[in-house]
């Protein structure tokens, strides 16, 4: 499980973790606060461009964890410091050092006040969340699952809304109860196991009952990440309140960091308990598309309709994972992607209209087009992309979630149906309101198109909106080993027999 296929002399997975706690720190130094943009910058661009040989030199034809680094940490507690990358995580980390610059880019005028610190916050963030995909020690996991959190808040709570406070003081408390369970699911596998290695965890012979009840902790802690309907409260006052380099992260990353928990712990660690519960979370995934398609729609907040539509996008990650074979999953991983480039930089036109017009309101917001036709250009890509459109990223991802479903329950993936139009309609409705708008739209006399960093901003995201749409196989190459050892370590030989006592 741990034989690496590039064993690397360079600890490249480490560097790519802390290096930008070091930025952090020398960032530290600067009084300028112009320089300090361009510093920040400038690293998560060579943070972005040194990660790009992981996927060069990563073997497709292997599900054996890769570029893996394995010291002794804690002897006494059989805790080490482990990192590694499959097919799955792979994805993610290049996703997260893709996004970093561009939250730079996205914050370079519209933060102002104490810059330092939140250019700090944003390398600390980066840090951490590369750490929770890298990690294969559920210790060091669940320390950088937690450092992540304090940078978020932060965000949130100093550099957001009038509301600002609320929103991050409900994002700690959702986010940290979820914590407290994963946290006993851990020391609960770690009595049964000895040892913190995740992928010692993976495959192994549970008791049924044991399995269920981590897999209620596990589950509810990452249902809260993603979030899954009941548990999405939290995300829109996030998001309405966040600054825009918070409202990308939240989005592109953050609640990727709850699907990947059940991808990497519920489905190899606890799999009877998965079949169990799947009907259950397959039916939330189903009202998390409806309900999250309808909330959008009734949205005259542009952030409060992306926010939304992240709820019933995710319903879709959720929906994929859980019909638990090949097709479902690699669309839902796919989608996981789709959705951190689309929904982020639907956040990012968002934030360019906040900075013109000083409201997010739709109305306000009408028939801007005439004015900013490269602005109304990117955002009617971006549009189209988020429901689905075909040639574009989302809809290869939602056609394969689709085709897994339908190999597990019809019913289903018809109930799911409403959600597509649903997403065609508000996402429609936006796009004709800020773009053309109607007979009396407010004056946007001052109101200039975007410029060059805006620009240099979106133009990355549109590319990989066309390049997966039209060119997948590069990016579902990587994920075909990985998910089909995940579907076999899925696979029980007869889930009806699971109870709850043993």
């Amino acid at each position: 499980m741990f034989e690496p296929t590039y064993n690397a002399t360079f600890p490249v997975l480490s560097v790519l973790i802390f290096s930008p706690l070091l930025a952090a720190a020398i960032a530290l130094a600067f009084r300028d606060e112009r320089l300090l943009r361009w510093w920040t910058l400038g690293f998560t661009v060579a943070a972005a461009l040194f990660s790009l040989p992981l996927y060069g030199r990563f073997d497709a034809s292997t599900a054996a964890f890769q570029f893996v680094e394995d010291r002794s940490w804690i002897p006494a507690l059989e805790v080490r410091y482990t990192l590694g990358l499959d097919g799955i995580s792979l994805l993610l980390v290049l996703l997260t050092t893709l996004i970093m610059p561009l939250c730079v880019l996205a914050s370079w005028r519209y933060i102002r006040t104490r810059v330092k610190e939140f250019m700090v916050c944003l390398l600390v963030m980066e840090t951490a969340m590369i750490g929770v995909f890298c990690a294969l020690d559920f210790v060091l996991f669940f320390i950088f699952w937690e450092a992540m959190l304090i940078p978020m808040a932060l965000l949130i709570g100093i550099w957001g809304g009038p509301r600002r406070v609320y929103a991050a003081v409900k994002f700690f408390i959702y986010t940290m109860s979820g914590s407290i369970l994963l946290l006993v699911a851990i020391i609960a596998l770690y009595l049964q196991v000895g040892s913190f290695s995740i992928p010692a965890m993976m495959g192994r012979e549970y008791a049924p009952g044991f399995q269920c009840w981590v897999f209620v902790a596990f589950f509810i802690s990452f249902a809260i990440k993603v979030p899954m309907l009941p548990f999405h409260t939290w995300l829109p006052a996030a998001h309405v309140e966040a600054p825009t380099a918070g409202s990308v992260l939240l989005a592109s990353v953050l609640l990727k960091m709850g699907t990947y928990g059940f991808l990497r712990f519920c489905l190899p660690i606890t799999p009877q308990a998965v079949h169990v519960f799947m009907p259950y979370v397959l039916a939330l995934s189903v009202a998390a598309i409806v309900y999250g398609g309808l909330t959008a729609l009734a949205q005259s907040d542009l952030k409060k309709l992306v926010a939304y539509s992240s709820v019933a996008h995710m319903g879709f990650a959720t929906l994929g994972i859980f019909a638990l074979n090949r097709p479902g999953i690699e669309g839902a991983i796919l989608q996981m992607i789709n959705h951190g480039i689309t929904t982020g930089a639907l956040f990012i036109a968002v934030g360019i209209i906040y900075e013109r017009l000083h409201t997010r309101e739709l109305d306000q917001a009408a028939g801007l087009g005439p004015r900013m036709p490269i602005f109304a250009t990117f955002l009617v890509v971006f549009g189209l992309s988020s429901l689905a459109f075909p040639g574009t990223n989302s809809f290869i991802g939602e056609f394969l979630v689709l085709s897994g479903g339908f190999m597990v329950s019809k019913v289903m993936v018809v109930c799911a149906v409403p959600g597509v139009v649903l997403a065609a309609a508000y996402m429609l409705r936006m796009l004709q309101r800020v773009v053309y708008g109607g007979t009396r739209n407010p004056p946007h006399a001052g109101v200039t198109d975007l410029n060059w960093r805006e620009v240099l901003t979106l133009a990355p995201l549109v590319v990989f909106v066309f390049w997966i749409g039209l060119h997948p196989q590069p990016f579902t190459r990587v994920l075909h080993a990985s998910v089909e050892r995940l579907v076999e370590q899925t696979a029980v030989a007869n889930a009806s027999e699971l109870t709850w006592h043993d």
